[in-house]
C-alpha cells in the first residue's frame, strides 16, 4: 500500500504472492456458473412486455453473466493467469457436473419413487447442448479475460468501464456466437431466423446486465483493491489459454 491506495505492480512480481479474498472470489465464480446452468438451463420462461408483448427467455439469463462480472473482477484485481486458474476451475466442474447428472438421471429409479419423469426433465441434458455450452463458456471467458487484461495495459488503468463493458461485448458476442449454432443449428423447431433472433437478443440482454451492474462491479474492485493492496498490470503475462500456473 502506498498511502493508502493499492500499489500499481506487474504481474510478474506476485508469481507467490498470496491474497485474503481471491478463494472467495474464485468459489462464487465456480457456483454462480454452475447453478445458472443447473437452476437456470432449466426452464424457459417469460414476461408480458408493455407495447411488445410477451417475451420469451432462458432463466439462465438472469445470474449466468454474473459470471462475466466476477471474470471481470478477477482479471481486474488479481490479474490474467489467477482468472486463467479459475476459468479453467469452472470448465472442468461444469464437465463433472454434466457427467455427474448424466449418471444420476441414468439410474434406474425406486418402483415407488413418482419423480424420474420431472428429474429427467429439469437434470436431463442434451449432450449436444452441454457441448456446446462448455466450449463456448471456455472461448467466451477466456476472450473476456483476455481482452480485459490488455485494455487495462493500454488505458493505464484509467476507465474501467470502458474495459468491463468492452470485454463483455466481446466475451459474450463470442459465447453467443458459438453456443446457438453449435446447440441448435439444423435441430427441429429451431429455423435459422429463429436461432438469429434469439442469439441477437440473448447476446443484448447479457451486456445489458453488465452495464447495469457497472456501478457494483466499481464497489467491488475498489474494495479487494484496497484491501489486497496491489493493483495488478498484466505487462508481461503469457496469455496462453493452456496452463494453468502463475
Amino acid at each position: 500500500m502506498t498511502g493508502g491506495s493499492p500499489q500499481a505492480v506487474d504481474v510478474t512480481a506476485l508469481e507467490r504472492a498470496r491474497f485474503r479474498y481471491f478463494d472467495f472470489v474464485m468459489a462464487a465464480f465456480v457456483t454462480i456458473l454452475l447453478l445458472s446452468n443447473v437452476l437456470g438451463a432449466g426452464k424457459r420462461a417469460e414476461i408480458d412486455l408493455p407495447g411488445i408483448g410477451l417475451w420469451p427467455f432462458g432463466a439462465g439469463i438472469l445470474f449466468f453473466p454474473l459470471s462475466y462480472v466476477l471474470g471481470d473482477v478477477l482479471t481486474e484485481v488479481y490479474g490474467y493467469a489467477r482468472a486463467r486458474r479459475c476459468i479453467w476451475a469452472g470448465f472442468v466442474a461444469t464437465l463433472f457436473m454434466a457427467l455427474m447428472s448424466w449418471v444420476v438421471v441414468a439410474l434406474p429409479p425406486a418402483s415407488d419413487w413418482p419423480g424420474q419423469a420431472a428429474y429427467e426433465s429439469v437434470f436431463g441434458q442434451v449432450p449436444r447442448i452441454v457441448f456446446a455450452s462448455v466450449i463456448a463458456f471456455w472461448l467466451g471467458e477466456f476472450a473476456n479475460s483476455y481482452v480485459l487484461a490488455r485494455m487495462k495495459v493500454l488505458t493505464r488503468g484509467r476507465h474501467l468501464w470502458s474495459r468491463t463493458i468492452g470485454s463483455t461485448i466481446v466475451g459474450q458476442g463470442i459465447d453467443s456466437l458459438v453456443f446457438y449454432p453449435l446447440a441448435f443449428y439444423g435441430a427441429p423447431g429451431w429455423p435459422i431466423e429463429a436461432m438469429l433472433w434469439v442469439m441477437l437478443s440473448q447476446f443484448l440482454l447479457k451486456v445489458l446486465w453488465e452495464v447495469l451492474l457497472t456501478p457494483v462491479t466499481y464497489a467491488v474492485v475498489g474494495f479487494l483493491k484496497r484491501r489486497e493492496g496491489v493493483d495488478v498490470f498484466d505487462s508481461g503475462t503469457d496469455f496462453t489459454p493452456f496452463r494453468t500456473a502463475l
